[in-house]
């Protein structure tokens, strides 16, 4: 047992330890294998579809608010002398409602100045007589109309050119859906875009509801189509990117513009079913298109990303 414990067991540690550092020097400065080296493999390709014959509803959903109609000013129609208000600050008159009496000087007569519509008075800027004269502000009436009010990104006036007079109204736990009259766009002095239309006097609405308005602007069937991201342009006409298939240089080429629903877009002149055109037009980014790279150990891995080229 002495023997074991003064001669066998250093000896054993020992060795031990000239493996464990025999083992580090061995990694450290002979590897076994050369360390991989990863290296970029993105191949960028020019995808192209086929012009094919399909359908395109042009048609928007906007969200709109429902708004009273703006007050506007009664104004006297002749010169004399203000006999009577029979109205008061706020109150609601019907049509043909009688607003004020004046007294014309010359022939003297009794003038009555009526409601043109039913509404609420403001701003009363009359009394008992005072005198007045043709064209002065008497007050203003608030009309008893509504309409629907929706804020468009310029961009899509472009595909309201054309657009029909009329539109569907959905108030969300309102009346079932209707149809409101004089859709027109409008732009604001700060440039703001807009689409207004007149709600009917028969629905019942309150000014600050939040409403949906549809425009159904135009459907094309059996259309030649391409996607709106292989057209420079977009309005009328535009320029596509032929691909003959043989290798040789992509045609550009000027096309005549129809529907569009903001993917797909009509072509009415300049390409046939069949031609292969690009997909996306030069310097424009490609959504998703993957980037792949080596990944080292004989396989790659790919990167979702636009890519601009």
């Amino acid at each position: 047992m002495v023997v074991w414990r003064r001669w066998v067991f250093p000896i054993l540690m020992v060795v031990v330890f000239a493996l464990i550092a025999a083992a580090l020097v061995k990694i450290a400065f002979f590897p076994d294998s050369t360390e991989a080296v990863v290296e970029p493999s993105a191949q960028i390709s020019d995808t192209v579809v086929t012009v094919e014959q399909g359908e395109v509803v042009n048609a928007l959903t906007l969200p709109g608010t429902v708004a009273r109609d703006a007050a506007f000013p009664i104004k006297s129609t002749v010169d004399g002398t203000v006999t009577a208000v029979h109205v008061g600050e706020g109150q609601s008159v019907a049509a043909g409602q009688v607003l004020v009496t004046i007294k014309q000087g010359y022939p003297v007569k009794n003038i009555d100045i009526t409601a043109p519509e039913a509404g609420d008075v403001s701003e009363l800027a009359v009394v008992a007589g005072q005198a007045t004269s043709v064209g002065a502000d008497l007050m203003k009436l608030t009309p008893a109309r509504y309409h629907v009010l929706s804020t468009v990104e310029p961009v899509q006036l472009y595909r309201l050119i054309g657009a029909p007079t009329e539109a569907s109204v959905t108030i969300q736990g309102g009346p079932a859906p209707f149809t409101c009259t004089g859709l027109k766009v409008q732009v604001a002095e700060d440039g703001t875009t807009s689409v207004r239309c007149a709600i009917p006097g028969d629905q019942v609405v309150f000014a600050g509801l939040q409403a949906e308005l549809g425009i159904d602007i135009g459907t094309v069937t059996d259309a030649l189509i391409v996607p709106t991201t292989a057209v420079k342009g977009g309005s009328g006409s535009g320029v596509v990117w032929v691909d003959a298939g043989d290798g040789s240089e992509l045609e550009e080429r000027e096309v005549a513009l129809g529907v569009s629903d903001g993917t797909m877009v009509e072509v009415t002149e300049g390409l046939e079913q069949g031609e292969m055109i690009r997909q996306f037009v030069p310097g424009i980014a490609a959504a998703n298109e993957p980037v792949c790279y080596d990944d080292g150990m004989g396989g790659e891995y790919c990167e979702e990303q636009g890519w601009s080229w």
